[in-house]
């Protein structure tokens, strides 16, 4: 066993227990809720229901390891992991109902429906619970696979780069074995890791692999290796017990859109193309108009003592309503609760000539003394977004999307940042979730063509419970 497999073994019989006891509770507690506790449930006749519980907790916690929901390769990031909790989960309860109806066995609703949504409840969170401890490890370069990238210098050091940017993914870049002489042995200033070797010899590869300590191989997409070296590579690696993986120059592009098929040995990949067409924006305008709906009757309170904040705080009306650019460069009248003095558009230029900020396309403005001193707190915590629900209702916005820009700073796009306007501009969106207004122009723009390349409605909810996260932080607000 190599030593790096420590942690994996170690988070997975960590997540052994956290399952039994979920399930245990969830079982027993939805057998005891069901039908109580003063006699016990053996001497209501309801015997066959303590045999059901021990089965179903065994049963459960047998199918969330055969359904691979403790497999490295998911844990820590991304929604696999819980993906595959639901699914093993939803099929057990299928399993369970497709008995009971063949064995004419009338399985008391109320015990299902008590430990079904009770035990995805604690197996989410348990999960949830332990990827936090296992995503701030892995920040400090522990309980993560180490990685030896090979490629050319270009597609090596964007794979570098790339894992760099998420240690929390779980993969640690610990050298670059270079297929191409642009950089010398030892070097780092190219790729961002020591490189350990160069050339296409398979032997050289297998030595930088024991000397650098890797357990996983990384081919970059111009791993300039031939078809035969590639396949030896990975008969060697298979008896070396290291992991092989093939990063492609795929950029920005989610896991549903990429479909593998096997034809004639070789793995092609597959890229649909993103389409928020028919079913689909017919199903995210009515999320957007159902949740608008209820988070306005929901926040009216606040709306309320808000408006009466702005009120009284400087002269001038309670909303501020400005042009923005929607989708496919239609214009809309975006609301805000006003939090800057009555002439602040007046002020806008000369304040961003002052800072020499005027040909940015964020137009921001730091330190800005537009803004009043309620208007700074609501800021802070997006309180004088609010209004935008409006907008969300009557459908010139949507809850998660590329936030809506002036003419002025549309105006500055290049032909990428065009794409933003495929989709109706949000009130939230990845950028905003991501650091809000401390990203770069560029990062900005990027999560925007992320989220418009890769749109789904479960990314909307995931972007909205983020949004809440962040407000209430009150990171990074303009």
């Amino acid at each position: 066993m190599l030593e790096s497999d420590g942690w994996r073994i170690r988070y997975a019989r960590r997540l052994r227990v956290i399952d039994a006891l979920v399930v245990v509770w969830a079982t027993v507690g939805a057998l005891v809720l069901r039908f109580g506790i003063e006699d016990g449930p053996i001497s209501k006749g309801t015997g066959v229901y303590v045999v059901l519980t021990i089965a179903l907790a065994l049963g459960w916690w047998i199918m969330l390891g055969l359904w691979g929901t403790r497999d490295a390769k998911v844990l820590g990031f991304g929604p696999e992991e819980y993906k595959r909790v639901f699914a093993s989960s939803l099929w057990l309860f299928g399993i369970l109902a497709i008995v009971s109806y063949s064995a004419r066995f009338d399985t008391a609703r109320g015990y299902v429906g008590i430990a079904l949504p009770s035990g995805l409840l604690g197996l989410i969170l348990g999960r949830w619970i332990l990827r936090q401890h296992l995503a701030s490890e892995r920040v400090r370069g522990r309980s993560s696979s180490r990685v030896l990238v090979i490629g050319g210098t270009a597609s090596a050091e964007h794979v570098v780069r790339s894992l760099q940017a998420h240690p929390e993914a779980g993969y640690l870049p610990v050298g670059a074995f270079l297929t191409s002489r642009s950089s010398s042995p030892g070097s780092s200033d190219n790729v961002g890791v020591e490189v350990v070797g160069i050339g296409r010899d398979i032997e050289h590869i297998m030595v930088a692999i024991a000397g650098s300590g890797s357990d996983t191989v990384a081919i970059a997409a111009e791993g300039d290796l031939s078809p035969r070296k590639l396949r030896e590579l990975g008969w060697r690696l298979a008896a070396s017990h290291v992991s092989m993986i093939l990063a492609p120059s795929l950029t920005d592009v989610a896991g549903p859109r990429i479909h593998t098929r096997p034809v004639a040995g070789l793995p092609l990949i597959h890229v649909s193309t993103p389409k928020l067409t028919g079913g689909r924006r017919v199903a995210k305008r009515a999320f957007d108009m159902l949740a608008g709906a209820v988070l306005v009757a929901v926040l009216s309170p606040v709306f309320l003592i808000v408006a009466v904040l702005v009120k009284l705080s400087s002269p001038g009306p309670v909303f501020y309503g400005q042009e923005r650019i929607g989708i496919r460069g239609t214009t809309f009248k975006m609301l805000k609760f006003r939090s800057m003095n009555n002439n602040a558009d007046q002020q806008l230029q000369e304040l961003l000539r002052a800072q020499g900020r005027a040909g940015e396309p964020l137009f921001k403005v730091h330190n800005d003394p537009r803004i009043t001193n309620v208007g700074r707190v609501i800021r802070k915590f997006s309180l004088d977004e609010l209004p935008q629900l409006f907008n969300v209702i009557s459908g010139s916005m949507s809850l998660v999307g590329p936030r809506p820009q002036r003419a002025g700073e549309v105006a500055l796009y290049d032909t990428d940042a065009h794409r933003r306007l495929y989709v109706s501009p949000g009130m939230s969106g990845l950028w905003q979730v991501s650091g809000r207004s401390n990203l770069s122009w560029e990062e900005s723009i990027r999560l925007d063509l992320y989220y418009v390349e890769n749109w789904s409605l479960t990314g909307d909810i995931v972007i909205l419970f983020k949004t809440f996260k962040a407000v209430f932080a009150g990171a990074g607000a303009a």
